[in-house]
């Protein structure tokens, strides 16, 4: 299963690709923010990532509700992070 998962960008990697640094309950990885770019995402902000990229900005709030919710998932939520912890976009 593959599921969104929102993440908390902690650092522009490079602008120019729109690559970011998230951190996904705990675990950092370098994503696309491509998709998106006309939305201005900057350090601190939340979006929900899925195989490598940021699919839409969220809220914190929003943020916060959709891990509790994945999290009750199981070992669907924990296969996810472990995906997640074997896979980057290279900078």
């Amino acid at each position: 299963m593959c599921l969104g998962i929102p993440g908390q960008v902690v650092e522009i990697v490079d602008p120019d690709e729109h690559l970011a640094r998230v951190d996904v309950s705990g675990v950092r990885r370098i994503i696309s923010i491509k998709l998106l770019a006309e939305q201005d995402v900057r350090t601190g902000d939340w979006v929900l990532v899925h195989v490598g990229f940021g699919m839409a900005k969220i809220d914190e709030e929003e943020a916060q509700m959709t891990l509790d919710q994945v999290q009750k998932m199981g070992q669907d939520y924990l296969d996810e992070i472990d995906m997640f912890k074997s896979t980057a976009v290279e900078a």
